[in-house]
């Protein structure tokens, strides 16, 4: 599989996805038309303009999965795909509507690269439960794509010592989560990514880097260049409490 997961879509001092400029021209080198999901908002023909204002840069055109009355057809001949941010919720529920599940992991594991970004990315894992997103919707199933085997927190956020927020910090929702799943979860800091060729994931963005969280175990920072390939042999168990 060849797969772009970023953590997010704007950086500050950046305009849309500029910030992974070379890492999307790289990952979408010999392709000239891409296909656009903007489920994740409810202004589709808005967001597929904005995408297309930054992929015309590159050389690449742009069609919104929403313009087919059936999206699979368009799936079925897409050259890539980008799965846009927004709310997870939403996405995965016009997802599930739409048939879109399965077609899109399908055409992934034959080899079509995939590119998401923070829903988008959410989407890339076997489970939606790693959001930060409200349930602004109710999808019939939490499954998502699948096309890693752990799961990942976009956005994900350092407690702040000097914070008077007295809610959950982003670690303890994480934590909460590993007692009744046992699976991997990766923290993506800001203007981070992931990159995916076959059987090798590495991480890349900006020194933030990324926080790996798994049942038991102290969290482990990775920096920019990490190997993270080992987790593309994870064996996720969900509802599992731990012992």
């Amino acid at each position: 599989m060849r797969l772009l997961l970023l953590s997010n879509s704007s950086a500050p001092g950046h305009g849309y996805l500029e910030h992974a400029r070379e890492a999307i021209a790289h990952h979408l080198d010999g392709v000239t038309e891409l296909l656009f999901v903007p489920f994740a908002l409810a202004d589709h023909d808005a967001y597929t303009a904005k995408a297309a204002a930054f992929f015309t840069k590159l050389g690449v055109r742009v069609r919104g999965a929403h313009t087919a009355a059936d999206p699979r057809e368009l799936v079925a001949s897409a050259q890539a795909v980008f799965t846009g941010g927004g709310n997870s919720f939403r996405l995965l529920k016009t997802l599930h509507e739409r048939g879109l599940v399965d077609a899109l992991a399908e055409r992934v594991r034959a080899g079509m690269p995939y590119m998401g970004s923070s829903a988008g990315t959410n989407m890339a894992c076997p489970t939606l439960r790693t959001t930060n997103d409200m349930p602004i919707v109710q999808p019939p199933s939490f499954t998502t794509l699948g096309l890693v085997p752990f799961q990942i927190n976009p956005h994900y956020l350092d407690p702040d010592p000097a914070s008077a927020h007295m809610g959950e910090t982003r670690e303890e929702r994480i934590t909460q989560f590993l007692e009744e799943n046992d699976v991997p979860v990766l923290g993506l800091r800001e203007g981070t990514w992931l990159h995916r060729t076959g059987d090798r994931l590495t991480l890349h963005g900006l020194p933030a880097g990324a926080r790996l969280f798994r049942r038991g175990a102290a969290p482990v920072e990775h920096a920019p260049g990490a190997d993270l390939s080992a987790l593309l042999t994870t064996r996720a168990r969900f509802d599992h409490r731990a012992g």
